[in-house]
């Protein structure tokens, strides 16, 4: 394996392992995959699992203190920089917005998205101010940045200044291993774990629960085809009930959107309710819970990359969506897009679940091969010409 001079800080993984998380631990099992090895820095908490995801890299452990994120990002400031000369390490990767200022000109940071500044109400005052300040440094002073999508490109040269130098698109990428079509047994494993009746179909939500995801207008969308189902079946008693529209199933963490948070805690969890919130699931549950879906429904209004759909398209999903920022770089032709708003979002979801199943398998067959193009191997490839 061919060793690089190159440390990656991976303390910004958070405690759920979501977001951040995925595309740290892709991008060194795809530095595996080209059989590169680079030094990595990571809390304590997290040095076996990322270690068994992505054998063959160089680790050091940071101080455990660096488990509170202010004090984190202290130790980033003062700790990372001698940890750099430590490691004889020539280049640093900053993968989640922040980076020592000190060592800016060695340094390569990842910016996710630029909604901060696109879709400013989507955020707290707070963090829109921070990673909008921290946005506008990394373009300015780091040797190179790196996003995940064209869109993301485009919106922060439209909102960020000038860069220093271009940022490099390196799109995100898909674990086959983690996310493929789910076995009949996995699925009926998964409603088993849940109490959901055999056979029962269901409608799946995953990703951390903020407003530009959309939440509060799917959960309304969801209730709005629920009612239109029960009046045709009084109209028509002959007609087939609100059994036909499955559960909504929300899965992910609860972010800084109030009404979608307060809806959900309302909701709980109860088997056999029409909306149910699941929390966070296990990594190995998400294929099933994803590719066992009849549609998996994702209606942010902006992403600077989309990893749901992607996970959801190489699951087997047939998904519904909306073509806003960088989401269409993902979903190309083989996922439905709408408008993120409660009536658009009601009547893509009756569009879907009316589709036969001929129509659904042509659809998620598109979607699977073009997961399949997605790979952190290539992710890999596009880091390690910044690196160079």
């Amino acid at each position: 394996m061919r060793a690089l001079p190159v440390l990656v800080d991976a303390t910004s993984i958070p405690p759920n392992r979501g977001g951040v998380a995925r595309y740290i631990s892709g991008l060194l099992q795809g530095l595996v995959e080209r059989d590169v090895s680079v030094a990595v820095v990571v809390k304590a908490e997290d040095l076996d699992w990322l270690r068994a995801l992505a054998p063959g890299h160089r680790y050091r452990t940071a101080p455990r203190w660096t488990s509170s994120r202010p004090l984190r990002l202290v130790w980033e400031q003062v700790g990372l920089p001698a940890l750099l000369r430590g490691a004889g390490a020539e280049v640093l990767h900053s993968p989640h917005y922040t980076f020592p200022v000190t060592r800016a000109s060695r340094t390569v940071v990842t910016l996710h998205d630029a909604t901060f500044f696109s879709d400013p109400a989507a955020h707290s005052r707070l963090k829109r101010t921070f990673f909008r300040t921290w946005t506008r440094l990394a373009r300015r002073a780091a040797r190179a940045t790196v996003a995940p999508s064209a869109a993301t490109v485009a919106e922060l040269d439209r909102f960020a200044g000038r860069p220093r130098r271009r940022t490099v698109v390196a799109h995100l990428g898909v674990d086959a291993r983690v996310f493929h079509v789910p076995t009949a047994d996995e699925v009926a494993a998964f409603r088993a774990a849940h109490q959901l009746d055999a056979g029962a179909d269901w409608i799946a939500f995953l990703g951390t629960v903020e407003p530009r995801k959309q939440v509060p207008a799917l959960i309304a969308a969801h209730r709005a085809l629920r009612d239109r189902a029960a009046d045709t079946a009084a109209d028509s008693p002959s007609a087939t009930g609100t059994g036909t529209v499955p559960t909504l199933l929300v899965a992910g963490g609860l972010g800084w959107d109030d009404a979608a948070a307060a809806a959900l805690t309302a909701a709980g969890d109860a088997p056999g309710a029409p909306l149910r919130y699941l929390g966070y699931l296990p990594v190995d549950e998400l294929r099933a819970f994803l590719g066992g879906a009849r549609v998996v429904a994702y209606p942010s209004t902006g992403e600077g990359f989309g990893l749901p759909v992607l996970e959801a398209m190489a699951s087997g999903a047939d998904v519904l969506t909306t073509d806003r920022l960088a989401i269409p770089e993902v979903g190309g032709d083989a996922v439905t897009y709408v408008e993120p708003e409660t009536t658009a979002i009601r009547d893509g979801l009756a569009a879907l679940l009316g589709d036969t199943a001929a129509v659904r398998a042509e659809r998620t067959g598109r979607a699977r091969r073009r997961a399949a193009t997605f790979t952190w191997a290539a992710c890999a490839d596009r880091h390690l010409e910044v690196y160079a």
